[in-house]
């Protein structure tokens, strides 16, 4: 995905094929989308889920705790995007443990343009979609080696994709979030934090909880104690919203309210070269 003036510009691989998608808001609350390539049919198709027409925060009690409550008040078209695209979002969800966002965003910018396919369309750099999900499967150790990313990470995406499909419909068939979970843990690799951001991701699941997150937590504490706390405290300060419990961490973020820094950042360690 990239930002070129006031277009969002997407690419995926959706279920008919790779596609590009152009987005914009033209009017308050209105949003305008082209598509290019055999997929641009089902991403516009998709484009009001993206956008988060298939949330609705009609029945969130925002009042239960201050701080929610003027962050709902001041961000009320916030809302829950759901991509639709499991195996993207679970694979993405892996790259991301035990590691930075930098390096993880490095890491899936390499694999995607080594690996993926060129984007359809006017895009304003080169882009490229995600592999199939049988290309990550043959993904060559040395290209993960090269894009910085670590064999635990690698070899699940690898070891997930060999049952790619089958996961993908399962997702798709689970009534809810636990389902979705069962589904989910069940693969080697594969714990509780990746499940709910996949959920969040692809789902839109408005209730999803990121546990075992390294910040998620202590964020959580300041915002609504006054001081950080471990995953089991925050699930105690979010059971207030069951059901709703990603629209309060959205909205924590929406805040601006943040733990102060205790230390400088974590310096990502470089292993490529050896």
């Amino acid at each position: 995905m990239t930002v070129s003036g006031a277009v969002i510009w997407r690419a995926s691989r959706t279920p008919a094929g790779v596609a590009t998608l152009a987005i914009r808001e033209t009017h308050p609350g209105v949003i305008r989308g082209a598509a290019w390539g055999p997929g641009a049919e089902w991403a516009l198709d998709q484009l009001p889920a993206l956008c988060g027409a298939d949330d609705s925060p009609a029945d969130f009690d925002a009042s239960r705790h201050p701080l929610i409550a003027d962050a709902h008040h001041r961000n009320p078209g916030l809302r829950l995007a759901r991509t639709g695209l499991v195996f993207d979002a679970l694979a993405c969800a892996i790259f991301e443990q035990k590691i930075t966002g930098m390096q993880a965003f490095s890491a899936w910018r390499s694999i995607v343009t080594w690996c993926g396919e060129r984007a359809p369309g006017p895009t304003p750099r080169p882009m490229f979609a995600p592999p199939t999900i049988d290309g990550w499967r043959h993904v060559p150790s040395w290209m993960w080696h090269r894009a910085g990313l670590e064999p635990p990470q690698s070899k699940t995406v690898v070891r997930t994709a060999r049952r790619g499909d089958a996961i993908v419909r399962a997702v798709l068939e689970a009534e809810d979030g636990e389902a979705v979970d069962r589904v989910l843990v069940s693969q080697p690799g594969i714990g509780p934090w990746t499940s709910a951001e996949t959920r969040i991701r692809a789902l839109g699941d408005c209730d999803a909880v990121s546990v075992g997150d390294y910040h998620l937590a202590h964020e959580v504490g300041y915002a609504l104690a006054g001081a950080r706390t471990d995953d089991d405290g925050m699930l105690q300060l979010l059971a207030a919203w069951a059901g709703q419990r990603q629209r309060v961490v959205r909205l924590i973020a929406a805040s601006g309210v943040r733990e102060p820094r205790r230390a400088p950042r974590l310096h990502p360690e470089g292993h490529r070269d050896r």
